[in-house]
């Protein structure tokens, strides 16, 4: 899977890989972790530029996540609270989550949505509250760039790197490709069923 992915991320060539990262804040299930690492031995291959590669990834962060800041800012948390109810579980967002994500956001301000991109689901979801609580767009945009900068350049230099020694680690490299994604799936997949359940035991209680 690991080659089949750098091959499709080389084809794809820059915009490809600005187009996977707006997918994948989009919608969390899609591993920012494999997209980058394949983009880094791409990289390596000389099949495209390593620090464009970081630029247009960071760029479809940010623009990802534009969209839920600039949907959270216009609804506002009244209205934005009932659509996470209702279709939030396809998302992977639910209110304990939005409730979480917003206390998170209202202790540590800024700073917390540089942290946020480092950490699977978070670094979506805090960009909701972000915009309900009005953080300036600049302030927003320039965080969450920064975290992205940091984590995502980490990824592609660990695939970058990866690819030197490729001989040594192509063993492991393939079958942990499948566990990323099998993890990424499969946490979805376990998320949409305890939500259906905990819908399930609302309506009936």
């Amino acid at each position: 899977m690991f080659q089949w992915v750098t091959e499709m991320v080389a084809a794809g060539g820059l915009w490809g890989v600005f187009a996977l990262m707006v997918l994948e804040n989009l919608f969390p299930p899609i591993p920012s972790e494999l997209i980058m690492a394949a983009s880094g031995f791409a990289a390596a291959r000389g099949q495209m530029s390593l620090p464009w590669l970081i630029v247009f990834a960071v760029a479809g962060t940010v623009v990802g996540n534009i969209v839920w800041y600039e949907l959270g800012r216009w609804l506002g948390v009244e209205r934005f609270r009932p659509l996470v109810a209702r279709y939030g579980k396809w998302f992977a967002v639910e209110e304990e989550d939005l409730d979480r994500a917003t206390g998170l956001l209202r202790r540590w301000g800024p700073f917390a949505i540089c942290i946020g991109r480092m950490f699977p689901g978070v670094r979506t979801l805090i960009s909701v509250p972000a915009g309900m609580v009005g953080i300036r767009r600049g302030v927003f945009y320039l965080w969450t760039a920064l975290g992205s900068a940091v984590w995502l350049t980490f990824l592609a230099l660990a695939g970058y790197f990866l690819e030197e020694h490729y001989d040594k680690v192509e063993g492991w490299v393939e079958p942990l490709a499948w566990v990323v994604v099998g993890v990424a799936v499969g946490g979805y997949a376990a998320h949409l069923i305890f939500a259906f359940r905990r819908a399930r035991r609302r309506r009936q209680g």
